[in-house]
């Protein structure tokens, strides 16, 4: 077989190869991430009775558990109300943070959370109580990956269902 021959075959093969991954790899295709969340109890608060006597557990307010597909060093996390999306793009976030230095990889917390390496993007400013049965959307950034989901905080087991309308 003559040089040419080998050469034109190996390129051909490389195109070959190339061509499958394009089609068949994920080297080329955006990273996805499935967010998903749960309504929850916050942490409970610890009542102590006294001297020997038990301590008891109440629940705390209804908040919302987010958890992804995979653990992701977040740069940016913004909830805010898809109502307000809808006339203003860039909308007052009800809670906003943003990493400062290297974040630590999470694969999920909670609404209102203090995440190591990320901090308020507005200094002094705190997550504001979601209310129930409003549309929330949820965006994060990790890197190059941008997410959203949109959530709502529904009536959990602690609170009680409104009676129907006559």
């Amino acid at each position: 077989m003559t040089t040419t021959k080998k050469i034109w075959i190996a390129l051909g093969v490389i195109l070959v190869a190339g061509l499958y991954l394009y089609v068949y790899g994920d080297w080329f295709k955006p990273a996805t991430v499935q967010i998903f969340h749960r309504n929850a109890t916050g942490r409970p608060a610890r009542h102590s009775r006294g001297r020997g006597k038990p301590i008891e557990f109440t629940p705390g307010p209804l908040t919302v558990a987010f958890g992804f597909d995979q653990k992701l060093q977040l740069t940016d996390l913004k909830v805010v109300p898809v109502a307000a999306l809808a006339t203003n793009e860039n909308a007052l976030a009800v809670w906003h943070l943003v990493s400062v230095s290297n974040s630590v990889p999470v694969k999920g917390f909670l609404y209102g959370d203090n995440l190591r390496g990320m901090v308020p993007a507005v200094k002094g400013t705190y997550a504001q109580p979601l209310e129930t049965n409003v549309a929330y959307r949820l965006f994060i950034k990790a890197g190059s990956v941008k997410a959203q989901h949109d959530f709502t905080l529904g009536k959990g087991e602690t609170e009680e269902a409104e009676p129907p309308a006559k």
